[in-house]
């Protein structure tokens, strides 16, 4: 969200605009509107015939009022006229049968149009929720991990999803409003001339006003609704916490739950006010210029009654044109309702198309690179620096590292010295800053990402817990090869998830965690190799493990890394940890200090370099004497 200059205060979304901003109110109802044929595009991408019925309906509905005057005007001229010719009733009542029974129909066709349309709108408002889904999430898909690391991006996030479904369908059905209050007025206008010019400038102008103030609301209601994103998020993160398995022991344990949900309920309440502040202001406006419509039509009524009186018009006449009074003037008002909204919905949907026009910024080659089947000159890191988006700060600083083809290397330091960092900028998560990586000689980004990515194997230490089968939570190492029963029961070998799968009640077709029905929960210790048995599925020529044993006990953690080299034979591995019992296992250390390597070499080495790896190597030694 964007924030006032240094000692300016930022203006609230509802406090009154400057007339010097009048050019960008201008540009900004340009934009919504702008938005109609982009919001078109997406409901013809959700379901084009429905679509197609939608606009055929609108166009019956738009002649039946007309009609359906024009059918009263006649029945009422046909029993007039029975009455004075003094003919019997039964024949006036054959005479009028044929006036009755075309405004029946003309009544259940109404009818009719008006349940289809809001039979197809559910199938299309059902359609339409998926596709925008489809869209945001695919598009959240294709940007990069620095979108994801940013506050701002879940802000757009936000804002995007929040009822795009819902007004991409009311900018359809107000286009579809529009369309048929237009051609409604436009034969009423035929009528309505032809008796007074006057009268119809009357009816029509009084609705103006209403229409002016509902699009000056509609725009403050975006603007507020825009403006609060952040504090959404904040409530929807509460709720998550005070509700989900993960936190609920912390937040019994430390009486966490009522302070919580107190700043839930102020957050609400401060939004309720403001809400309802909008609304009673919104609705005063409405009643007010409501009522200076309901005069102007009263005022033409009057006309009416007495131009019938003076012998203008006939009784039926008069019958028609009250009618064409009372839905002229309800036409109107709908039709500057159906602007409004449209107006309104093309604000929110500028969110969405704002946020599906978002690009990643990582340069993509145009000719990628083959990525080689095997190493022959391994991984080399030149001079490579690094900061994070919006820092000023460097995590990492001219890095320079060779990995041999086949080599273990360990990476040792303190938290936020650079190692989890040097990972991303592996697996191509970010680019360097400066400097370059290179695999094989070739430059990182003059690969495929998602190739690249597809050999290298990665756990890192916030691993993810699938509230899936066992199986899928082991083959989503590479989901090509889930059915590929044998490549799953390998991987969960090698990472040690076989035991944990043999106490399963339905073995690797049991459904994990605690979120679905039958679901089973795991222990720390098990889930972590789960993990470790999906990074073992990837057939990488890379192998990258953050803090791979965390949750493991040391007896397990002793097995896995005695068979490390065997499950890696050939294949360059890079282990982060802080247990040195498991550093020591690989050929070089690299000590990382302050975003640069301090030190290298084998575990003798460095333990008889008396450095900062061999001080912490004895102070952990020291807590097992």
């Amino acid at each position: 969200m964007a924030h006032a200059p240094a000692g300016q205060r930022a203006r609230r979304p509802f406090e009154p605009e400057s007339a010097t901003s009048w050019t960008e109110r201008l540009a900004q109802v340009r934009a919504a509107f702008g938005n109609i044929p982009a919001a078109f595009r997406l409901v013809w991408q959700a379901d084009r015939r429905v679509t197609i019925i939608m606009a055929l309906l609108t166009l019956v509905a738009a002649a039946l009022p007309a009609a359906q005057a024009w059918a009263g005007a006649l029945i009422v001229d046909s029993v007039v006229a029975s009455f004075t010719d003094r003919v019997d009733p039964l024949l006036g009542l054959e005479r009028a049968l044929p006036y009755l029974g075309f405004e029946l129909g003309l009544l259940l066709t109404g009818s009719a149009v008006s349940q289809i349309r809001s039979f197809y709108e559910h199938i299309l408002n059902a359609r339409l929720g998926h596709t925008i889904n489809v869209d945001i999430i695919r598009k959240a898909l294709s940007l990069d991990l620095q979108y994801f690391e940013d506050p701002g991006f879940y802000d757009k996030l936000q804002n995007a999803r929040r009822e795009a479904d819902f007004r991409a369908l009311g900018i359809i059905n107000g286009s579809y409003n529009v369309v048929q209050n237009l051609l409604t007025l436009l034969s009423f206008a035929t009528l309505l001339l032809a008796f007074s010019p006057l009268i119809t400038l009357v009816l029509f102008g009084a609705t103006i006003p209403a229409f002016v103030a509902q699009g000056k609301y509609s725009n403050l209601y975006f603007r507020l609704l825009t403006w609060r994103a952040p504090e959404f998020r904040r409530m929807q993160y509460l709720e998550h916490v005070l509700t989900v398995d993960s936190s609920v022991k912390e937040v019994k344990l430390f009486s966490l739950g009522e302070p919580l949900l107190k700043r839930y309920s102020d957050t609400f309440w401060t939004f309720f006010r403001e809400d309802a502040d909008l609304a009673r202001r919104r609705s005063l406006i409405s009643l007010g210029w409501g009522l200076v419509a309901t005069l102007s039509y009263y005022g033409a009524y009057a006309w009416i009654v007495f131009a019938t009186i003076a012998g203008t018009i006939t009784l039926g006449g008069m019958t028609l044109y009250l009618a064409l009074f009372r839905q002229s003037q309800g036409s109107f008002q709908s039709l500057f309702t159906s602007i409004a909204r449209l107006y309104e919905n093309g604000l929110f949907m500028d969110n969405l198309f704002s946020f599906l026009s978002l690009e990643p910024q990582m340069a993509r080659s145009p000719h990628p690179a083959a990525v080689p089947v095997r190493l022959q000159r391994g991984l080399e890191f030149r001079h490579v620096s690094f900061r994070y988006p919006g820092r000023d700060d460097w995590a990492l600083r001219d890095v320079n590292l060779t990995i041999a083809p086949g080599e273990k290397l360990a990476l040792v330091g303190p938290n936020g010295a650079g190692k989890t960092t040097l990972i991303k900028l592996l697996t191509r998560l970010y680019d360097p800053v400066e400097g370059q990586i290179l695999l094989d000689g070739v430059d990182l980004r003059d690969y495929e990402p998602e190739e690249l990515r597809r050999r290298i194997g990665v756990i890192f230490q916030d691993f993810v817990k699938y509230q899936l089968t066992a199986r899928e939570n082991v083959g989503f190492g590479q989901i090509d090869r889930l059915d590929d029963a044998p490549r799953v029961a390998d991987a969960a070998e090698r990472g040690g998830a076989d035991e944990v799968v043999a106490e399963l009640p339905h073995g690797m077709d049991t459904m994990l965690g605690r979120w679905f029905s039958e679901g089973f929960e795991l222990s720390g210790g098990q889930w972590q190799k789960i993990a470790l048995s999906r990074a073992f599925m990837r057939d990488g020529e890379v192998l990258v493990l953050d803090e791979p044993t965390a949750a493991l006990d040391a007896e397990r953690e002793y097995e896995i890394f005695q068979r490390f080299r065997e499950l890696t034979e050939g294949k360059i591995a890079v282990l982060i940890s802080h247990r040195f019992s498991t550093v020591r296992m690989a050929d070089r250390i690299a000590v990382i200090e302050g975003g640069r390597i301090a030190e290298l070499g084998s575990h003798a080495e460095l333990v008889a370099l008396g450095g900062t790896y061999a001080r912490l190597f004895e102070m952990q030694a020291e807590g097992y004497r």
